[in-house]
């Protein structure tokens, strides 16, 4: 019979309970004092599972000779079995003694080394955050019967939880016993005491050590910390470079005329070929440059952008972690050998660079390497770019803010072929497109942009171009709380945001999934527009309203030169299309009366039809804003914009010239940004026709931005920020 410790029943003295409890706080801080102790024996005629305790699958309460103990055991190969607790330290508690008896059997370990048997820790502050980990003692094979375990360890500063994980983790077969489970307060350890304190010292050492070769390597190379870079030297002539690892599967050395090199091929882009390199950095090393010469064959790369061939590149520091780095990639074959290089920081802390050629998931593919050098380089420009581009950061950084509704601006209506609030005012929406949320999840600079548009250049109004597969995929919500905060960051200055669907041809059942759901959340906003479909094209009026098949495409549009190599194969092929009256009835259906915008034909252009019987029913929301897209090689402005412009307001959503004209599109159809923009200009400003140029954004066309700086482009965004801060263009001739 065991020696029982004492302990405070916790339960009634009626109902049968186990002995687990914890001492008063007083008690319990004390030295030598046990706060958290379980011997699995029950008390009374009736057995329960042990109090705190958590009876998970594969847990159970065993005895043998009068004992009582918990057992886990695997119920399935590759499935965890834990018993999760968490125990709260007393006040006053400096670090503690866990002792317990385990017992080991039939233990098949799981696919990974580390799924075997063991006790995970961590400690948890009062708001239960994670603050450290704790001791992990753990086996990997059966132990010889019952043993007895005790580990001593400092707590962290603030710790007032023990996360308590006993578990098989995911091993294939075995089982656990643990008995007598114990922690005990105890003074807290001395640096020699503290085997927590001499494993990072031995770390340390064993670390110098590995740091001192490294440089006795690299002096030995003539300065370059990979050793025979250039896979010449094979001392044992076995076909292996010397120094370079024995490659596997789809990687392997090849010679040709005498010369030798690492290849890497696939044929399948459901596998990753990957050649796996781990060098210590010599201790002094602040940058680091990374030259290799590459040959890329047959390259097709796979389903998603980053399915290509690349070298990625790891700065670790002495635990393992990641503390930067940054991958060199390509897309496409190469003529030939290539000649590249890349420069790279080492940031502080950083002991060690995993160094990976890889072709990524690529369909097909050989990649071939050679001539590769690791050398130490002078920090100091690297440094300086550093602190430019963390300058830069700062500056374009947002914060997002908190809904100021006193400023919001007033709720819209349409009145006629105008705009007016609920105060009977006429507003005149003018503005721009704030563009990267329907290519880049995390968005490129959006809120500083919104502020410079609405707080340096006057407008009243952003549009938000995003997608309906981002904001349903992964990441989803991060997605929304981006588009959320833009939509306070204008609302909050009195502005308007029209929320762009940047999405081609003609509506399918998903975007009206997008709009249920995304009208459910702005529903009657007084700041949100709903501009249902980027730009419709390629149907006739009919199926352009009320929907129908649309055929295969048989040639590449316009948003072609935009689209990945997928999305211009899923565009292309024929589907049946809801039309946008459907989208306009999956708004309405939520209750909201917001302004719905809604393009024309021909890429948004054309709007004629709406005068030929093919307006849309509203259902009685606050009204229909029309919208056109106008660049510089549209013409028939009257007939496709102008004419429908007498009944019902429209928005000029997207409109701009860039200098260099683009090449999707013959260049002789294209007129000179300096004729055609202060014409269009001066006919917005005419006919007070709604605009959102297109676009802030340095990299997309047309261009409103240089840089970053947000100095706005002589060509085009000069001329739209004066138009906005008032001056008037005039209109020389219609096209």
């Amino acid at each position: 019979m065991k020696q029982f410790y004492r302990l405070r029943c916790i339960l009634p003295i009626l109902t049968c309970a186990f002995l687990l409890n914890t001492l008063s706080a007083q008690e319990a801080s004390q030295t030598g004092a046990a706060f958290d102790a379980t011997d699995f024996e029950p008390h009374g005629a009736v057995e329960f599972w042990p109090q705190g305790w958590p009876q998970p699958e594969g847990a159970s309460l065993q005895v043998e000779a009068g004992n009582h103990f918990v057992r886990m055991e695997t119920q399935e190969p590759g499935k965890m079995v834990m018993l999760y607790r968490e125990i709260e330290i007393p006040e006053g508690v400096e670090a503690f003694e866990f002792t317990w008896k385990q017992r080991v059997t039939g233990l098949i370990r799981g696919d990974k080394s580390w799924y075997d048997a063991r006790i995970m820790t961590e400690f948890m502050d009062a708001d239960r955050s994670k603050i450290g980990k704790g001791p992990t003692p753990k086996r990997g094979k059966d132990s010889d019967g019952w043993e007895s375990k005790s580990v001593k360890y400092n707590l962290p500063e603030g710790a007032r939880f023990i996360k308590f994980m006993p578990c098989l983790f995911n091993t294939k077969a075995g089982m656990y016993d643990l008995d007598d489970v114990v922690f005990t307060a105890i003074p807290k350890l001395s640096p020699e005491e503290d085997p927590v304190y001499q494993r990072k010292l031995a770390q340390a050492a064993k670390l110098a050590q590995r740091r001192d070769k490294a440089l006795k390597i690299m002096q030995k190379n003539g300065g370059t910390m990979i050793a025979n870079g250039d896979m010449q030297a094979d001392s044992n002539s076995d076909g292996r470079p010397d120094h370079w690892g024995r490659p596997k599967g789809d990687m392997g050395y090849a010679t040709e005329a005498g010369n030798t090199f690492l290849r890497l091929q696939s044929d399948s882009a459901e596998k990753m070929v990957m050649y796996y390199s781990k060098l210590d950095v010599p201790t002094g090393v602040e940058a680091l440059e990374l030259s290799w010469d590459w040959r890329l064959t047959d390259l097709k790369k796979g389903a998603e952008p980053w399915h290509d061939a690349r070298i990625m590149i790891k700065m670790l520091d002495a635990s393992g972690k990641k503390l930067s780095g940054g991958d060199s990639y390509t897309k496409k074959s190469t003529d030939g050998w290539q000649s590249k290089s890349r420069k790279l920081l080492v940031p502080e802390g950083a002991v060690a660079i995993e160094f990976m050629p890889t072709l990524f998931n690529v369909k097909s593919g050989i990649m071939d390497l050679d001539n590769l050098s690791l050398k130490p380089i002078d920090a100091a420009p690297l440094l300086a770019s550093k602190a430019k581009k963390d300058a830069e950061r700062a500056f374009l950084h947002a914060d997002p803010e908190a809904p100021k509704k006193e400023n919001w601006p007033s709720e819209l209506k349409v009145v006629g072929n105008r705009l007016q609030n609920a105060e009977g005012e006429e507003v005149w929406l003018q503005g721009s497109n704030v563009p990267s949320m329907e290519w880049n999840p995390n968005g490129e600079n959006i809120l500083k942009s919104i502020q410079v548009v609405l707080d340096e250049w006057n407008g009243n109004v952003i549009r938000l171009p995003v997608k309906e597969e981002y904001w349903f995929g992964k990441g989803g919500d991060a997605y929304k709380k981006l588009i959320n905060d833009a939509v306070i960051m204008a609302a909050n200055r009195g502005a308007y945001l029209v929320l762009d669907l940047h999405r081609y041809r003609s509506p399918k059942q998903v975007h009206a999934d997008f709009w249920v759901e995304a009208a459910t959340i702005y529903k009657n906003h007084p700041a949100v527009l709903f501009d249902l479909m980027n730009e419709p094209h390629g149907t006739s009026w009919e199926v352009w309203r009320n929907g129908g098949f649309v055929a295969d495409k048989k040639k590449e549009g316009d948003e072609d030169a935009f689209l990945s190599e997928i999305e211009k194969k899923m565009n292309a092929r024929g589907f049946e299309s809801i039309g946008m009256q459907a989208l306009i009835d999956a708004v309405r259906s939520t209750g909201a009366q917001n302004i719905v915008v809604v393009g024309g034909l021909d890429y948004a252009y054309d709007l004629s039809g709406i005068l030929n019987g093919f307006a849309v029913d509203d259902h009685g929301g606050n009204g229909v804003m029309y919208s056109t897209h106008v660049y510089p090689w549209k013409r028939g402005w009257q007939k496709s914009f102008l004419d429908v412009a007498e009944q019902y307001p429209i928005l000029v959503g997207e409109v701009g010239a860039d200098a260099r004209k683009m090449d999707f599109m013959p260049h002789d159809i294209q007129e000179d940004w300096d004729t055609w923009v202060p014409s269009m200009l001066g006919l917005i400003q005419k006919h007070k026709l709604n605009w959102t140029a297109w676009c802030l954004h340095p990299s997309a066309s047309p261009r409103m931005l240089k840089d970053w700086t947000y100095e706005p482009t002589s060509f085009w965004g000069q001329q739209a920020k004066d138009a906005l801060h008032g001056k008037q263009f005039e209109l020389d001739h219609l096209r």
